[in-house]
């Protein structure tokens, strides 16, 4: 048992990280261990509860957005799990659905992919994007359909761009969860993808999630990027994030206090 003055209380106010736990007896306190067994069982909902995308859809229409749904070519969960490569690829099916859209070269595309957290994605995707839309809107990028996928991993962006013959891609997919964020989004960010891309030839931004980076930091941040990316002609490790200069520069200066 804490007391009130024990110094881990101070410090736990700065992270979720689980420290300063206590004890009972040999063990933890029963408050802690049913604390651990509860994110854990979160976590396990985040990576097999089945996405919703309806909802999504919906609030999406509302800002706009057209959107189309995609999948990879992992018929499951299980086997999505199981098999990450097949999460890297188009399905049959969804290769005939982008075919069948009007021809028209995308300066960006966006990419909602449910990954390893449908927690995330439903919480915090579209915020995100609404968030991005105002700096897309000013410089002036042109948008294709949104594409909602299932069972996908990161690389599944490079298939789906390469497709549509899209300039940038942005994917959100849900983070793998850990024990203190269930509800992770990353946003990974790649010039002229391509099947074949490496790691390497991205951006990422994580921990988008409300206690985390939010989603207006994440959009600028994003926007940032993607600015340097068509000016420059690449992602990845040749490009720095120095969003944080810019945005440092941007707020007012601190006013010094009296004598």
């Amino acid at each position: 048992m804490m007391s009130a003055d024990d110094p881990w209380l101070l410090l736990k106010r700065f992270t979720d990280a689980r420290i300063g736990l206590g004890r009972a007896g040999s063990g933890m306190p029963t408050r802690e261990v049913l604390s651990f067994s509860m994110a854990h069982a979160q976590a396990r909902d985040a990576v097999k509860t089945p996405i919703d995308w309806t909802t999504i859809e919906e609030e999406l229409a509302a800002l706009g957005l057209e959107t189309l749904r995609i999948a990879s070519a992992a018929p499951d969960r299980d086997t999505y799990l199981r098999r990450p490569d097949l999460g890297r690829r188009l399905s049959a099916e969804s290769r005939q659905a982008l075919a069948a859209l009007p021809p028209a070269e995308a300066d960006l595309l966006i990419i909602i992919g449910d990954g390893l957290s449908s927690t995330a994605v439903t919480a915090n995707a579209v915020p995100a994007i609404a968030a991005l839309l105002p700096h897309v809107r000013k410089n002036e990028w042109r948008l294709g359909p949104v594409l909602l996928a299932t069972q996908a991993r990161v690389a599944l962006c490079d298939d789906a761009g390469e497709f549509v013959k899209a300039r940038a891609a942005v994917m959100l997919i849900g983070e793998r969860p850990g024990l203190s964020s269930p509800d992770s989004l990353g946003a990974y960010l790649t010039w002229e993808p391509r099947v074949g891309r490496k790691d390497g030839e991205r951006n990422c931004i994580s921990n988008i999630r409300v206690g985390g980076l939010s989603a207006d930091e994440a959009a600028f941040k994003i926007a940032w990027l993607l600015r340097e990316a068509f000016r420059r002609r690449l992602t990845g490790v040749n490009l720095k994030d120095e969003s944080n200069y810019q945005l440092e520069a941007s707020k007012p200066p601190r006013s010094l206090a009296s004598p």
